[in-house]
């Protein structure tokens, strides 16, 4: 089914943005018309997208996720932390049908949200769901139910020497977090560089993505692991990649 031979959308794709859209999700582009339609929906309705936020769906939160993607290996296992409505982890597996992704939530109504996403999109076979926080993923009950990811990806969840605290453990040695960020990046990374080097974290690096595609092009601020540090727990992720992730429903493992 081509993107013209859909019902008609509660959330139209603007004829401004049909170019970029295509270009970043291809053949993919209907299932990201009918992610975006649950979003302005079922999302709205249950809270996870705020009423305001409807209309710029597209703009601000489909295309700007999805122009990570040219940062992100192929075949890569990618662990999105606080995905809350799936954003970005859905809308990289709908963008990139060969990544494996982990979407990493704490709050229950929000993987519940996560699993019916998951299910209606038909993305079961690629996408899994747990419910949890980062750091109890790391040590405590949840340890080993993720392998080390090659990306871990965030967005607007917290500051960047937060972030790296809970996400770097999470990646393999060579492994990277990407989050997304707003304007004031490079001041963010430079007032904790420090901090993520600690973490063992490289130099932060402020990047750009959807140049020349997205009219305001998506700002990411990468982070490659480059040691594990003591405590973490984390030290077997140097031999890379293990089992694939497993899924969570209302606190109990399961596999999709």
């Amino acid at each position: 089914m081509s993107d013209t031979d859909l019902p008609e959308s509660p959330l139209p794709l603007p004829e401004s943005l049909l170019p970029a859209a295509r270009a970043l999700f291809g053949d993919r582009l209907p299932l990201a018309r009918q992610y975006a339609d649950l979003l302005a929906t079922d999302g709205v309705l249950r809270g996870l997208i705020g009423p305001r936020e409807a209309p710029r769906i597209w703009d601000r939160h489909l295309l700007n996720c999805a122009a990570m993607t040219e940062l992100i290996q192929p075949d890569a296992l990618l662990v999105d932390v606080g995905s809350g409505a799936g954003l970005p982890g859905i809308v990289l597996a709908v963008a990139r049908p060969d990544l494996t992704v982990a979407l990493v939530e704490p709050l229950a109504r929000r993987t519940v949200f996560l699993d019916e996403m998951v299910d209606r999109l038909g993305l079961g076979a690629q996408v899994s769901v747990l419910r949890g926080r980062a750091e109890e993923f790391v040590r405590g009950p949840l340890s080993g139910r993720l392998s080390p990811a090659d990306v871990v990806t965030a967005r607007a969840v917290a500051p960047i020497d937060r972030l790296a605290a809970w996400c770097l453990p999470l990646s393999a040695i060579g492994g990277r977090l990407l989050a997304i960020k707003g304007a004031s990046a490079a001041d963010e990374v430079e007032e904790h560089q420090d901090a993520v080097g600690r973490l063992g974290g490289g130099a932060p690096l402020v990047r750009r993505c959807g140049v020349g595609l997205l009219d305001q092009p998506a700002t990411v601020v990468e982070i490659v692991r480059e040691r594990a540090v003591g405590g973490t727990g984390r030290a077997r992720a140097a031999s890379g990649r293990g089992d694939p992730p497993r899924g969570r429903r209302g606190g109990t493992a399961r596999s999709r």
